[in-house]
């Protein structure tokens, strides 16, 4: 009995022709409005190193901090750092100070042979690590010098190695350290003696202070976090860049603010765009066959969606690019009214998702105008839930507007200089968009409501008015079948509300339902004196002709009165295609046997149900006419009439083509008997003689 319980299978083949090519369209429409500009606008294609056509002046004052100067500064900062050595190291000096004395004490040894040839003596010299590349001549004066000569270089050496090891020898810095030492030698040796203290000082010293790369790292870091932000600023038509002039990174960030620039057109973007698209319109999609299904099944739905989706679509390429306060009066949140209203509030939270990433797009990618439109959209479609009274719309004008302004409240926390100016302008935008929006979707509900048979709250406002002319004949020339129309509607309006169906249209709908009736009022039993049934004069099939008959009155006086589709369902559906029962039990009676009754003769043409609202007339119409003519005296025999009516309907199938589950049924039951019970409650038997 409930189709939403069960997989759709075995549609035809031209719902899903329909479904793919619609899917098609807007995935087209989605790709090409957020890639193409529909109007010429103040951008300019450029990019590093093209030549500016011409003089680009700035369009207002903007002042921004500038990524590039900023980096430009911090570089520099950087670059002024030196290189961070560690401390001289005292027990590397004073290693190097021990091996400085084992060199000379080698040296001193090499002298005292008396057996070494010149040629000996310097070999055994260079022999030593340190001494490889000590000159020849040098070499020479060491074995030439006297003894007392000899004991002053050696301890001049001492000295001036550890003098200059204790200042500190950076490794970089070896060959400077070893250029200083003559100045460093003692006054009063004399020139040999200096010469060769020089050499071998120069030979014995070695770096004791290293580049530590982590300290040096920790100060470029510090160095650059010190550089303050760069702002620029640009007055209203300054120059940007010159005619000729050939475009930098600089021009280009400052042409990107003030939203000047606009990037060549790839195809690897106008792919990814195409990729985002599909991916948008399949989610769509699946939420709508999970959640409202009915759109994508009913062709003028579908399509209705689809159009509202394009129309958006090509009213925020116009609006949101190049614009500054403009963006923030896109009406996303119509977009959400419209949908939610004539669909349904899956529709509408579908349509404010997809609508608010497309914004985001066209809007160089803004996350911020994103959330903006989806923000406004969702609560848009969550504040209209209830549309049986205008006044919800711009009720929901304010919610929306305060909690559009939120978002971009919180964006602007997000910026580290923002202009008072321009969030002032942008917030107080936000309320305006509010106040349009659901302008705008009033607007349109009075167009979209005829031009696509919708049941919108000003449709059925207008149908409901006691004055219509339908109704008017109703009262007029069947009054019992009027009062009986408002009994059955307060029922099913009550239960619509307990099932969250809309109780506007169910109300409207059973109004109308015996419309039909106008014709031969008479022959009803509410238009009926007692005593007078002229179905008493007519046989059974003739009779329940006429019963029958005026569901198809109906339809004609619908047709004639131009009421809408959803209005004549319920005339259609009302009464499924049950039998005129006790007009068939008169015929098998004079018949003898059931056997010579043709029922098809007997019964209602139908359809049976095909919504919830059509059964919830259905239901109430057998109920309110059952304890009509029952007259049960105690609850308990109102509450037996109303499961009868309910066991009935359902045991003859009435409700298999019906999107209702059975707890929603035991719901209207329980409304149906509470409702009952008011109206045909038991009263007091009065006396006859009252006196004063």
């Amino acid at each position: 009995m409930d189709k939403r319980d069960k997989p759709q299978h075995g549609q035809p083949w031209w719902f899903w022709v329909r479904l793919v090519l619609l899917g098609l369209i807007l995935t087209t429409a989605i790709t090409f409005f957020i890639s193409v500009p529909l109007l010429p606008s103040g951008r300019v294609v450029l990019e590093v190193g093209d030549v500016a056509p011409r003089d680009i002046r700035a369009p207002r004052r903007i002042t921004y901090e500038s990524a590039i100067r900023t980096a430009e500064q911090q570089q520099q900062a950087e670059a002024a750092v030196e290189p961070v050595y560690t401390p001289p190291d005292p027990n590397l000096a004073r290693q190097q100070l021990e091996r400085a004395r084992q060199v000379l004490d080698y040296l001193s040894a090499v002298r005292a042979d008396p057996f070494a040839t010149p040629a000996q003596r310097r070999a055994w010299t260079v022999a030593v690590p340190e001494l490889k590349d000590l000159p020849p001549a040098s070499a020479d004066i060491i074995f030439n010098l006297s003894d007392e000569s000899w004991n002053r270089v050696q301890l001049e050496v001492l000295n001036v190695v550890a003098e200059k090891m204790r200042q500190g020898v950076r490794e970089d810095a070896l060959a400077r350290a070893r250029e200083e030492v003559p100045a460093l030698v003692g006054l009063d040796l004399s020139g040999e003696e200096a010469t060769v203290t020089a050499a071998l000082a120069q030979k014995l010293i070695v770096p004791n202070s290293f580049y530590d790369k982590e300290a040096t790292a920790q100060a470029r870091q510090q160095a650059r976090e010190a550089v303050p932000v760069v702002v620029r600023t640009f007055e209203a038509n300054e120059v940007i860049v010159r005619e000729g002039q050939r475009v930098t990174a600089l021009d280009l960030e400052a042409l990107q603010e003030l939203g000047l620039q606009q990037s060549r057109t790839r195809w690897t973007e106008l792919a990814g765009n195409g990729i985002l698209s599909i991916l948008g319109v399949l989610l769509l999609g699946f939420l709508l066959a999970r959640f409202q299904m009915d759109v994508l099944q009913e062709g003028r739905k579908s399509l209705l969606m689809t159009l509202l989706l394009v129309l958006f679509l090509a009213l925020a390429r116009l609006m949101v690019p190049d614009r500054t306060v403009l963006q923030y009066l896109f009406p996303a949140p119509a977009l959400a009214m419209l949908a939610a209203t004539t669909l349904g509030a899956p529709a509408g939270l579908a349509s404010s998702f997809l609508i608010g990433s497309a914004v985001g797009l066209i809007g160089d990618r803004s996350l911020e105008l994103a959330a903006y439109a989806t923000v406004g959209g969702v609560v848009a479609t969550l504040a209209v839930r209830r549309t049986d009274r205008p006044t919800v719309f711009f009720w929901a004008a304010l919610i929306v507007g305060l909690s559009t302004m939120g978002v971009l409240g919180a964006f602007a926390l997000f910026a580290a200089r923002p202009d008072p100016l321009t969030v002032g302008f942008a917030l107080v935008s936000a309320i305006a968009n509010g106040l349009i929006s659901a302008s705008l979707a009033l607007a349109a509900l009075f167009l979209l409501g005829p031009l696509f048979d919708l049941p919108t709250t000003f449709r059925l406002l207008e149908l409901s008015r006691p004055d219509q002319p339908l109704l008017q004949r109703l009262l007029r020339e069947a009054p019992g079948t009027y009062h009986h129309s408002l009994m059955v509607a307060s029922m099913a309006e009550q239960a619509a509300e307990r099932i969250g169906l809309n109780p506007l249209l169910v109300r409207v709908g059973a109004y109308y339902h015996d419309i039909g009736k106008i014709t031969r009022p008479s022959y009803f039993i509410e238009n009926q004196l007692e005593g007078s049934n002229p179905h008493d004069q007519l046989d059974p099939q003739t009779s329940a002709q006429i019963i029958t008959g005026h569901v198809l009155d109906g339809l004609e006086l619908a047709r004639r009165y131009r009421l809408p589709a959803f209005i004549r369902a319920f005339i259609a559906e009302h009464h499924g295609t049950s039998r005129a029962g006790f007009q068939y039990e008169r015929a098998v009676e004079r018949a003898g046997t059931p056997a010579l009754v043709n029922e098809a003769d007997f019964r209602h043409r139908g359809p049976r149900p095909q919504s919830r609202e059509t059964a919830l007339v259905m239901l109430a119409d057998g109920c309110e006419a059952a304890v009509r003519a029952r007259r049960p005296t105690t609850p308990e025999e109102l509450a037996q009439v109303v499961d009868e009516v309910f066991e009935k309907v359902l045991q003859n199938g009435q409700l298999d083509e019906c999107p209702i589950t059975m707890g929603e049924l035991n719901a209207v039951k329980q409304s149906y008997i509470s409702t009952l019970k008011g109206v045909f409650h038991p009263r007091l038997a009065y006396p006859r003689n009252l006196t004063k």
